[in-house]
């Protein structure tokens, strides 16, 4: 437990750099956007390499990548017969709404806490590439139907070949499934560059919180509160049953597939309400209470199951 604690004071430290540096505007007026798009584009992909080019191949294709789809589809379920039963809105934001309760920050916050809790980074693989080569394609084509836009086939097929996030995590499995062996001057820059992905990404997760105000009158606060409860509390507990239950894990691995779980909605949700200008406000919104939550929820899942 002193572990976990010191892992996730590490993450809020960090954060709170982020977020006082973004708040008094130390490194100027775009910092966020810059942090983001190197940590994207450059460190991530580099660090993803590395650690699955190390890692065991059964590991990044076992049965967590089933776990955490069917604990998707469960919560996803569950917000769409709430939002049928109450909330009665529009087919657009009725998706975005239950993305924001299954789509998990397997990349900016999932990376460091599976560095600094599950002493493994190996154990986000199989849900980024979940999310980018499965599900995020599959979301996108139902926003575009739903928003009235025509739908290329083309378009869904290519689009996880244009995330530098994806290429790496494949590219690393190749390397782990093949066995090679990378020479030291080509594996260097690499881990370099990789070692600079989790500062990176909390720094800028912490300069994104500045000046967001939550559950304001008139933006939707039931669906907030429901997408935040089904993220927060409804994922994991599935996470459990069904890996408990349904594929008899145990030890580290359950609590693996627990965390991962339990991880707060992915900034992409609101990258795409934004982008389609529908349920922004809900989703940025379930994006920060899924975020403070999810110390609290880790804490206990790990004094239950670390």
């Amino acid at each position: 437990m002193i572990g976990v604690v010191t892992g996730f004071s590490i993450i809020g430290i960090v954060i709170a750099v982020g977020f006082f540096t973004g708040k008094y505007g130390v490194l100027g007026e775009n910092a966020k956007q810059v942090l983001s798009r190197t940590a994207f584009f450059v460190t991530n992909p580099a660090l993803l390499f590395v650690v699955l080019s190390r890692a065991d191949i059964h590991q990044i294709f076992s049965s967590f990548v089933l776990i955490a789809l069917l604990s998707a589809v469960a919560v996803a379920a569950l917000y769409l017969a709430a939002s049928r039963l109450f909330f009665r809105r529009p087919a657009a934001e009725t998706a975005l709404g239950a993305m924001a309760a299954f789509f998990v920050n397997a990349n900016n916050i999932g990376i460091p806490v599976a560095i600094y809790v599950l002493g493994d980074a190996a154990f986000v693989a199989p849900v980024i590439l979940l999310q980018m080569v499965i599900l995020t394609p599959v979301c996108l084509s139902i926003l575009d139907l739903t928003a009235g836009n025509k739908v290329s086939v083309r378009r869904i097929l290519t689009q996880p070949l244009r995330n530098p996030v994806i290429l790496a995590a494949l590219a690393g499995a190749a390397v782990s499934a093949t066995g090679f062996v990378l020479p030291a001057p080509v594996l260097a820059p690499l881990e370099l560059l990789g070692g600079a992905a989790v500062p990176l990404v909390l720094m800028a997760f912490g300069m994104s919180l500045v000046g967001m105000r939550p559950l304001r009158a008139g933006t939707g606060r039931a669906e907030i509160i429901v997408g935040t409860a089904l993220k927060s509390v409804v994922m994991p507990v599935a996470a459990y049953l069904i890996a408990r239950f349904g594929f008899g894990a145990s030890g580290h691995d359950l609590f693996g597939a627990v965390v991962m779980a339990a991880l707060p909605t992915a900034q992409n949700v609101f990258l795409f309400a934004s982008r389609y200008d529908r349920g922004v406000v809900v989703t940025r919104d379930i994006v920060l209470l899924s975020s403070i939550g999810a110390v609290p929820v880790l804490l206990v899942v790990t004094a239950f199951l670390g």
